[in-house]
Protein backbone atom coordinates (compact mmCIF):
# COMPACT_ATOMS: atom_id res chain seq x y z
CA UNK A 1 0.00 0.00 0.00
CA UNK A 2 1.22 3.44 -1.10
CA UNK A 3 -0.23 6.16 1.21
CA UNK A 4 0.71 9.93 -0.11
CA UNK A 5 0.38 13.18 1.44
CA UNK A 6 -0.70 14.92 -2.26
CA UNK A 7 -0.42 19.22 -1.58
CA UNK A 8 3.36 19.98 -2.07
CA UNK A 9 4.16 16.22 -2.37
CA UNK A 10 2.55 15.15 -5.62
CA UNK A 11 0.88 18.14 -6.82
CA UNK A 12 1.49 21.75 -6.48
CA UNK A 13 -0.27 25.22 -7.15
CA UNK A 14 1.47 27.54 -9.68
CA UNK A 15 3.19 29.15 -6.78
CA UNK A 16 4.74 26.35 -5.35
CA UNK A 17 5.99 24.85 -8.32
CA UNK A 18 10.01 25.77 -7.74
CA UNK A 19 11.09 24.46 -10.15
CA UNK A 20 14.44 26.06 -10.10
CA UNK A 21 15.29 26.16 -13.62
CA UNK A 22 14.36 28.59 -16.88
CA UNK A 23 11.20 28.82 -18.08
CA UNK A 24 12.05 27.67 -20.69
CA UNK A 25 13.35 24.28 -19.53
CA UNK A 26 10.21 23.94 -17.74
CA UNK A 27 8.63 20.83 -17.55
CA UNK A 28 4.88 19.99 -19.71
CA UNK A 29 2.73 20.17 -16.55
CA UNK A 30 -0.86 18.64 -16.58
CA UNK A 31 -3.99 20.40 -15.14
CA UNK A 32 -5.23 17.94 -12.00
CA UNK A 33 -7.28 20.63 -9.47
CA UNK A 34 -9.63 23.38 -11.33
CA UNK A 35 -10.90 26.54 -8.38
CA UNK A 36 -13.68 28.74 -9.37
CA UNK A 37 -12.83 27.73 -13.47
CA UNK A 38 -9.58 28.95 -12.92
CA UNK A 39 -6.38 26.13 -13.16
CA UNK A 40 -4.82 25.38 -9.58
CA UNK A 41 -2.68 22.43 -9.12
CA UNK A 42 -0.52 20.17 -11.26
CA UNK A 43 2.16 17.55 -11.43
CA UNK A 44 4.51 16.90 -14.36
CA UNK A 45 3.52 15.04 -17.05
CA UNK A 46 6.02 12.25 -16.61
CA UNK A 47 4.21 12.42 -12.75
CA UNK A 48 0.67 11.58 -14.35
CA UNK A 49 2.42 8.64 -16.08
CA UNK A 50 3.96 7.16 -13.26
CA UNK A 51 0.93 7.77 -10.71
CA UNK A 52 -1.05 5.93 -13.12
CA UNK A 53 1.72 3.05 -13.13
CA UNK A 54 1.77 3.47 -9.28
CA UNK A 55 -2.23 3.51 -8.52
CA UNK A 56 -2.13 -0.13 -10.88
CA UNK A 57 0.66 -1.39 -8.91
CA UNK A 58 -0.33 -0.81 -5.42
CA UNK A 59 -3.51 0.12 -3.21
CA UNK A 60 -2.67 3.95 -3.63
CA UNK A 61 -4.09 5.88 -0.86
CA UNK A 62 -3.91 9.67 -1.08
CA UNK A 63 -3.76 11.41 2.51
CA UNK A 64 -4.60 14.60 2.48
CA UNK A 65 -5.28 17.54 5.38
CA UNK A 66 -7.35 18.55 2.69
CA UNK A 67 -11.58 18.91 3.68
CA UNK A 68 -13.22 16.50 1.59
CA UNK A 69 -14.66 19.10 -0.56
CA UNK A 70 -11.44 20.81 -1.71
CA UNK A 71 -10.26 17.03 -2.10
CA UNK A 72 -13.26 16.24 -4.49
CA UNK A 73 -11.66 18.76 -6.66
CA UNK A 74 -8.35 16.85 -7.37
CA UNK A 75 -8.51 14.29 -10.68
CA UNK A 76 -5.49 12.34 -10.37
CA UNK A 77 -4.67 10.26 -13.22
CA UNK A 78 -5.15 6.80 -12.99
CA UNK A 79 -8.42 4.51 -11.49
CA UNK A 80 -10.33 5.40 -9.09
CA UNK A 81 -8.72 5.17 -5.69
CA UNK A 82 -10.81 2.49 -3.07
CA UNK A 83 -9.61 4.65 -0.07
CA UNK A 84 -8.87 7.94 0.77
CA UNK A 85 -7.68 9.79 3.91
CA UNK A 86 -8.62 13.93 4.67
CA UNK A 87 -8.77 16.42 7.33
CA UNK A 88 -5.87 15.31 8.11
CA UNK A 89 -6.93 11.32 9.06
CA UNK A 90 -10.47 13.04 10.72
CA UNK A 91 -12.59 11.06 7.40
CA UNK A 92 -11.34 7.84 5.95
CA UNK A 93 -12.98 7.74 2.40
CA UNK A 94 -14.95 4.39 0.85
CA UNK A 95 -15.25 4.56 -2.77
CA UNK A 96 -15.79 8.46 -2.05
CA UNK A 97 -18.10 8.15 1.08
CA UNK A 98 -17.13 8.63 4.84
CA UNK A 99 -16.96 5.42 6.86
CA UNK A 100 -19.30 6.71 9.44
CA UNK A 101 -17.52 4.24 12.19
CA UNK A 102 -14.47 6.04 11.44
CA UNK A 103 -15.74 9.28 11.87
CA UNK A 104 -17.30 8.03 15.68
CA UNK A 105 -13.76 6.62 16.46
CA UNK A 106 -12.41 10.23 15.80
CA UNK A 107 -14.88 11.90 17.46
CA UNK A 108 -13.94 9.77 20.93
CA UNK A 109 -10.34 10.46 20.54
CA UNK A 110 -10.55 14.11 20.44
CA UNK A 111 -13.18 14.15 23.02
CA UNK A 112 -11.11 12.52 25.71
CA UNK A 113 -7.39 13.70 24.86
CA UNK A 114 -7.35 17.72 23.96
CA UNK A 115 -8.62 20.71 24.42
CA UNK A 116 -11.87 21.35 22.40
CA UNK A 117 -11.59 23.34 19.00
CA UNK A 118 -13.44 26.64 20.54
CA UNK A 119 -10.76 27.09 22.61
CA UNK A 120 -8.23 26.87 20.31
CA UNK A 121 -10.14 28.94 17.70
CA UNK A 122 -10.67 32.02 19.97
CA UNK A 123 -6.60 31.89 20.75
CA UNK A 124 -5.48 31.94 17.38
CA UNK A 125 -8.63 35.15 16.56
CA UNK A 126 -7.19 36.83 19.54
CA UNK A 127 -3.57 36.41 19.00
CA UNK A 128 -3.41 36.92 15.12
CA UNK A 129 -3.36 41.00 13.65
CA UNK A 130 -5.08 41.45 11.35
CA UNK A 131 -2.46 43.33 9.53
CA UNK A 132 -1.18 39.65 8.25
CA UNK A 133 -4.14 37.88 8.41
CA UNK A 134 -6.09 37.32 5.86
CA UNK A 135 -8.62 34.19 6.41
CA UNK A 136 -9.82 32.07 8.97
CA UNK A 137 -11.08 29.12 8.36
CA UNK A 138 -12.76 25.85 10.06
CA UNK A 139 -12.39 22.31 8.61
CA UNK A 140 -14.86 20.10 9.41
CA UNK A 141 -15.60 20.76 12.80
CA UNK A 142 -11.94 19.40 13.70
CA UNK A 143 -9.46 21.86 13.40
CA UNK A 144 -8.31 25.61 12.35
CA UNK A 145 -6.37 27.12 9.80
CA UNK A 146 -5.26 30.98 9.40
CA UNK A 147 -4.37 32.08 5.71
CA UNK A 148 -1.47 34.55 6.69
CA UNK A 149 0.29 37.19 4.42
CA UNK A 150 4.10 35.56 4.94
CA UNK A 151 5.84 38.29 4.37
CA UNK A 152 3.89 40.18 7.05
CA UNK A 153 4.31 37.41 9.90
CA UNK A 154 6.15 38.36 12.98
CA UNK A 155 9.16 35.52 13.36
CA UNK A 156 8.29 34.34 16.59
CA UNK A 157 4.54 34.23 15.97
CA UNK A 158 4.46 30.36 15.06
CA UNK A 159 6.83 29.19 17.79
CA UNK A 160 4.89 31.04 20.28
CA UNK A 161 1.44 29.98 18.95
CA UNK A 162 2.85 26.24 18.47
CA UNK A 163 4.48 26.53 22.39
CA UNK A 164 0.72 27.23 23.56
CA UNK A 165 -1.13 24.77 21.57
CA UNK A 166 1.04 21.84 22.38
CA UNK A 167 -0.04 22.06 26.52
CA UNK A 168 -3.34 22.36 24.89
CA UNK A 169 -2.76 18.79 23.06
CA UNK A 170 -2.77 20.65 19.86
CA UNK A 171 0.28 20.68 17.13
CA UNK A 172 0.87 23.52 14.74
CA UNK A 173 2.05 23.35 11.13
CA UNK A 174 2.93 26.53 8.52
CA UNK A 175 2.98 25.22 5.08
CA UNK A 176 3.10 27.86 2.38
CA UNK A 177 0.59 30.69 3.47
CA UNK A 178 -1.48 28.19 5.97
CA UNK A 179 -0.85 27.82 9.61
CA UNK A 180 -2.28 24.86 10.79
CA UNK A 181 -3.79 24.25 13.90
CA UNK A 182 -4.28 19.93 14.82
CA UNK A 183 -6.08 18.05 17.49
CA UNK A 184 -2.66 15.44 17.97
CA UNK A 185 -5.11 12.68 18.43
CA UNK A 186 -6.43 13.36 14.36
CA UNK A 187 -3.05 11.64 13.01
CA UNK A 188 -2.67 10.30 9.11
CA UNK A 189 -0.72 7.31 10.27
CA UNK A 190 -4.16 6.56 12.92
CA UNK A 191 -6.14 6.37 8.86
CA UNK A 192 -3.75 4.98 7.15
CA UNK A 193 -3.28 1.94 9.77
CA UNK A 194 -6.77 1.50 9.04
CA UNK A 195 -7.03 0.74 5.66
CA UNK A 196 -4.01 -0.47 5.84
CA UNK A 197 -5.71 -3.21 8.47
CA UNK A 198 -9.04 -3.40 6.06
CA UNK A 199 -6.53 -4.13 2.60
CA UNK A 200 -4.71 -6.15 4.35
CA UNK A 201 -1.25 -4.38 3.57
CA UNK A 202 1.65 -6.03 4.83
CA UNK A 203 3.97 -3.25 3.54
CA UNK A 204 3.31 0.34 3.60
CA UNK A 205 4.83 2.73 1.58
CA UNK A 206 4.78 6.81 2.17
CA UNK A 207 5.42 10.59 1.54
CA UNK A 208 5.12 13.70 2.67
CA UNK A 209 6.70 17.42 3.31
CA UNK A 210 5.01 18.96 6.18
CA UNK A 211 5.13 18.76 9.99
CA UNK A 212 1.55 17.15 9.50
CA UNK A 213 3.62 14.24 7.34
CA UNK A 214 6.06 13.15 10.12
CA UNK A 215 3.99 10.86 11.77
CA UNK A 216 2.83 9.30 8.66
CA UNK A 217 6.44 8.77 7.09
CA UNK A 218 7.32 7.37 10.62
CA UNK A 219 4.98 4.86 10.37
CA UNK A 220 5.28 3.59 7.25
CA UNK A 221 7.84 0.96 6.06
CA UNK A 222 9.49 3.04 4.07
CA UNK A 223 9.26 6.86 3.21
CA UNK A 224 10.30 10.16 0.91
CA UNK A 225 9.94 13.29 1.80
CA UNK A 226 10.99 16.66 -1.05
CA UNK A 227 14.15 18.74 -0.65
CA UNK A 228 11.41 21.83 0.65
CA UNK A 229 8.56 22.28 3.03
CA UNK A 230 8.81 22.17 6.91
CA UNK A 231 10.47 18.79 7.63
CA UNK A 232 13.67 19.43 4.93
CA UNK A 233 13.68 23.12 6.02
CA UNK A 234 14.13 21.75 10.09
CA UNK A 235 16.63 18.92 8.57
CA UNK A 236 13.88 15.88 10.01
CA UNK A 237 14.93 12.77 9.12
CA UNK A 238 13.99 8.86 10.21
CA UNK A 239 16.18 6.04 9.22
CA UNK A 240 14.02 4.85 6.46
CA UNK A 241 12.79 7.95 5.16
CA UNK A 242 14.75 8.99 2.49
CA UNK A 243 15.32 12.68 1.76
CA UNK A 244 14.48 13.54 -2.26
CA UNK A 245 17.30 16.43 -3.41
CA UNK A 246 14.67 17.95 -5.53
CA UNK A 247 12.50 20.92 -4.90
CA UNK A 248 8.63 21.80 -6.20
CA UNK A 249 7.21 19.81 -8.85
CA UNK A 250 10.51 18.07 -10.04
CA UNK A 251 10.11 16.43 -6.17
CA UNK A 252 6.87 15.36 -6.45
CA UNK A 253 8.08 13.39 -9.76
CA UNK A 254 11.24 12.08 -7.92
CA UNK A 255 9.25 10.91 -5.40
CA UNK A 256 6.81 9.09 -7.88
CA UNK A 257 10.08 7.25 -9.58
CA UNK A 258 10.91 5.97 -5.91
CA UNK A 259 7.77 4.96 -5.11
CA UNK A 260 7.21 3.12 -8.37
CA UNK A 261 10.59 1.29 -7.97
CA UNK A 262 9.76 -0.01 -4.91
CA UNK A 263 6.54 -1.68 -5.40
CA UNK A 264 8.01 -3.34 -8.98
CA UNK A 265 10.95 -4.66 -6.71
Amino acid sequence: MVASDLDRTLIYSAAALALGVPDTLAPRLLCVEVYERRPLSYLTEAAAALLERLARAAVFVPATTRTREQYGRIHLPGPPVPYAICANGGHVLVDGVSDPDWQRQVRGSLDAGCAPLATVREHLLASADAEWLLKERVAEDLFAYLVVDRALLPDTWVKDLADWADGQGWTVSLQGRKIYAVPKPLTKSAAVAEVARRTGACRVLTAGDSLLDADLLLAGDEGWRPGHGELAESGWGAPHVTPVPERGVAAGEEILRALLRAVET
